[in-house]
């Protein structure tokens, strides 16, 4: 098989992220298939362009191709869409000069221009296509910018690139069900979707807990939070929480925050002025990341309830550390998912007595938090697990 694939946004092993499709790309089977990767010069994590070495780039079993984009400061911006419509462009440019053709095109969205290019190319050449729903682009812009009527207006042309590349595809991978319906819910040809949560490797991810391992020797309650620290999370709900329970003489807490982005000043500032004990890292290498999280005792994930978000990254690395979870995600699939394996606490968005309620019982009961530690470990085994669903994948792609 001639495999294609094609993401914007994705952070490679040696640039220390976790990401789903440099996953696939090392577990996919080069003595029967060939494989050229595109993506972005820009790293959208950075805010910078890519600098590889030459030796790393002939170390890769696949064809690497970095087209480029010109880049953007701000996540919302005019020059991110800017930058992404040349992206595309390149990209257009790219794959109609190709010497060779795919058999299949594995494509992720966001973003949608990029998408779009990609599935046309491969309907216009019989190529099959796959897209790979990682986000719900407009529907996570239109959470920043939610006024009636207007949102609708000028979103309207994000919508319509959506719901082409959705109905226009041979395959809908999604990172979540919730997402799988949105894109069959414009594609008539495509009977079933895969849901595939993003996940993390098991194996990899116990072998990081073991060589990062932190111990410490006190009576601390350490509660862990991972990943961007931006406007679609809500630590200061967890810190007005933290706050409650000291004012009950509950001193035994300490917030770990392991990430970066463009709260993170706001949100360290607030703890620091709710006098709570906290730990902001930044941004972690992943199998430090690990090591620290799997010494904590409570995990939180604190979603805006205006979220689109439905089974994100941090959810697979909690449920792998063993972590009871705190959550006040309104995504409905991922709060069935809580309470099927009794895996922690649902709690009401923003309602930081709620939260601090829910934390107390897990504070005081250490045979509580292990028992649903052990839950939600039992969750990642079964449906979070790389190693296992990503195969999935994979088969989908081989298929002729």
């Amino acid at each position: 098989m001639k495999i294609l694939m094609i993401a914007q946004f994705n952070t490679f092993t040696f640039e220390g992220g976790n990401s789903r499709f440099t996953y696939l790309l090392d577990k996919i089977d080069y003595s029967k298939n060939s494989v050229e990767f595109i993506t972005s010069s820009f790293r959208h994590e950075t805010k910078k362009k890519r600098e590889f070495d030459e030796k790393t780039i002939k170390s890769l079993k696949y064809k690497l191709t970095m087209l480029d984009e010109p880049g953007y400061t701000k996540n919302v911006s005019l020059k991110r869409i800017h930058s992404h419509k040349v992206l595309s462009r390149n990209l257009k440019k790219y794959l109609n000069e190709l010497d060779y053709k795919p058999d299949v095109i594995y494509c992720s969205i966001p973003s949608l221009d990029v998408a779009k290019e990609a599935v046309k190319f491969a309907n216009k050449n019989g190529i099959k296509f796959i897209v790979d729903i990682q986000d719900l682009w407009p529907e996570a812009f239109k959470m920043k910018l939610d006024v009636p009527v207007v949102s609708d207006l000028l979103f309207y042309p994000m919508m319509k690139k959506a719901n082409y590349v959705y109905s226009h595809a041979d395959e809908i991978v999604a990172v979540s069900e919730t997402y799988v319906d949105r894109g069959l819910s414009v594609n008539k040809k495509i009977k079933k979707g895969l849901s595939v949560f993003l996940g993390t490797d098991l194996k990899y991810f116990d072998k990081c807990a073991k060589d990062n391992k932190v111990t410490y020797k006190d009576n601390l309650v350490r509660i862990a939070y991972i990943g961007t620290m931006g406007t679609s999370y809500d630590l200061k709900s967890i810190t007005d929480a933290i706050e409650l329970l000291n004012k009950k003489n509950i001193n035994n807490i300490k917030l770990i925050a392991m990430g970066d982005g463009p709260l993170k000043a706001e949100f360290e500032n607030y703890a620091k002025e709710k006098k709570i004990d906290c730990e902001f890292t930044g941004k972690l290498d992943y199998p430090k990341m690990v090591g620290l999280l799997c010494s904590c005792d409570i995990a939180v994930n604190p979603i805006v309830g205006k979220s689109v978000s439905s089974i994100i990254n941090k959810v697979g690395d909690y449920a792998a550390a063993g972590l009871p979870v705190i959550n006040t995600q309104n995504s409905e699939e991922y709060r069935r998912l809580i309470e099927k394996y009794n895996a922690g606490f649902n709690c009401e968005n923003g309602n930081a007595t709620d939260i601090s309620e829910k934390l107390e019982l897990l504070i005081h009961n250490e045979k509580l938090r292990k028992q649903m530690g052990k839950c939600n470990r039992k969750l990642a085994e079964d449906l979070f697990d790389r190693n296992k669903n990503y195969k999935k994948i994979i088969k989908l792609m081989e298929e002729r």
